[in-house]
């Protein structure tokens, strides 16, 4: 493992910059598929259905695709994942039906899947220890660009014509397509050719079976996915809450915007929240709060209130995601890290298949606010579970305080080599 600081850190701003790109470009485009979907004709069912394919591919594809990077290159995933995103992205801007539509949102997820493992892994390898912290912090500024930018340039693009939805949506879906293949700019060259892929030596490998039978490690899954998929639901359904309160595009975007914003936030503070309030702590209350919050969003609220309510509620889904991955890492044993990590991100895709199909059902039924209700639900059982496998105590934030799981080590390695994730829907 090289440390950034020796080789230069160009790799490091050119991947940010990318990152930056292909990120705004996914989130520019899954509210923008929602809008072209209703546009087609979709109902509440049919959204949710679109959104969960989204995720349907990476659902497969996530333990494999981290095997791969663990015994070979990480960087030729990064231009296979922007291809992919960007050709979902313009051919769901010129699809015709609803089924197409599905499958090329299907590729789009499988696009970012693959950048999001290539990228933070190629952080982790060229990464001396001390530097990783920083590295996957300036890392995550490019997702929090992208989650941060994507919604408002969605909005204005699929506002610019009241009476076309079905031309603006299509356009900013092919404009999401352009700003992914930018990024492709900046992905050439940035892993170091000399580097050797060292994997870490094991004892006897470790059943997945045994791994989900630790204790901890069900809990920091389960957390994850229910928080993954209250955010994906909100990305979803939150155009479709507008359409029927009457609440235009742009103002959308920028609720979503405002809710990415809170997150980013919320992960600015978090070391001084993990000090004072403990990790199971502030991961229950936050999962409490994140409850009733994600009820409220149900009401019919001014426009100022839902601000209000989004931007408390993206703060307090901003803590459950770096400290549930940090609960499976010190809860699995000490040679099944990585893939405990691996079946946290299947928890996640799981949980963006599951959900949002789930709440369109739900939706048809009951109205577009049920989801909102049902996530609160979700929420709230995350909460309990929080109680029973967080293992944290007031101190760093990447670092426990004694070793947790059976033959457990502190594990000041895996939670900062994977940090990068988080912001990202890995």
């Amino acid at each position: 493992m090289s440390d950034a600081s020796g080789s230069g850190r160009g790799w490091l701003i050119r991947l940010v910059i990318a990152f930056g790109f292909a990120q705004s470009a996914v989130s520019m485009a899954r509210p923008a598929v929602s809008y072209r979907a209703l546009a087609l004709g979709a109902d509440e069912r049919a959204v949710g259905v679109i959104a969960g394919v989204y995720a349907l591919l990476p659902l497969f594809a996530a333990v494999p695709l981290g095997r791969r990077t663990d015994h070979g290159r990480c960087a030729p995933l990064l231009p296979v994942g922007v291809v992919l995103i960007s050709g979902g992205c313009a051919l769901s801007g010129v699809a015709g039906s609803l089924p197409a539509m599905a499958a090329f949102s299907g590729v789009m997820g499988l696009g970012h899947l693959c950048f999001v493992i290539g990228a933070q892994s190629l952080v982790a390898r060229q990464s001396a220890p001390e530097s990783q912290d920083r590295n996957f912090g300036h890392f995550t500024i490019g997702a929090s660009l992208g989650q941060l930018i994507g919604p408002i340039a969605a909005g204005r693009l699929i506002s610019a014509d009241d009476g076309q939805l079905a031309r603006t949506s299509a356009l900013a879906l092919v404009v999401a397509a352009i700003v992914a293949a930018v990024s492709l700019t900046s992905t050439w060259r940035l892993e170091h050719r000399r580097e050797s892929v060292r994997v870490p030596e094991r004892g006897a490998t470790v059943p997945v079976g045994g791994i989900l039978r630790t204790r901890g490690v069900p809990a920091g899954i389960f957390i994850s996915l229910a928080v993954l998929s209250a955010t994906d639901i909100l990305t979803a359904y939150l155009p479709v809450v507008g359409e029927h309160r009457g609440i235009a595009p742009a103002t959308v975007g920028l609720l979503l915007s405002l809710r990415a914003a809170a997150t980013v936030a919320c992960r600015l503070v978090m070391s001084p929240m993990i000090r004072l309030l403990g990790r199971t702590v502030l991961l229950t209350v936050s999962c409490l709060l994140g409850a009733l919050l994600c009820a409220a969003v149900a009401l019919p609220l001014p426009i100022w209130a839902l601000g209000t309510v989004l931007a408390l509620l993206g703060f307090c889904l901003g803590v459950g995601q770096p400290l549930s991955m940090t609960t499976v890492v010190q809860a699995a044993p000490a040679g099944a890290r990585s893939t405990a990590l691996a079946l946290r991100l299947t928890g996640n895709r799981l949980g963006q298949v599951a959900a949002p199909a789930a709440a369109g059902l739900i939706a048809g039924v009951a109205g577009p606010g049920a989801p909102f209700l049902t996530l609160g639900f979700l929420l709230l059982g995350a909460t309990g579970l929080s109680l029973r496998g967080g293992n944290g105590k007031p101190g760093h934030g990447s670092r426990p305080s004694r070793p947790a799981g059976p033959g457990a080590q502190p594990a000041s390695g895996p939670p900062a080599a994977h940090r990068g994730t988080e912001g990202t829907g890995a």
